[in-house]
């Protein structure tokens, strides 16, 4: 079983159906945005690991290494 099948699990172990009920119009305000105080989890990060994952060096490109001379053929 996955987490969601093992919570609706739980909830029908702990709640009747007028609670269960209560639940699911909370969730379904929480879905719609009508309720601000609570928010779904933002799932871009999940998506998108790497995104502005990132360092600078902190060397500028010309201060850590030697300008090359061009040769003379």
């Amino acid at each position: 079983m996955n987490k969601i099948q093992r919570l609706i699990v739980w909830i029908c172990k702990h709640y009747n159906r007028e609670q269960i009920l209560n639940i699911v119009d909370e969730l379904v305000k929480v879905l719609h945005d009508k309720n601000p105080e609570l928010q779904p989890k933002d799932d871009f990060k999940d998506k998108h690991p790497k995104y502005r994952d990132f360092s600078a060096d902190p060397l500028a490109p010309l201060d850590s290494a030697e300008i090359a001379k061009p040769k003379k053929t």
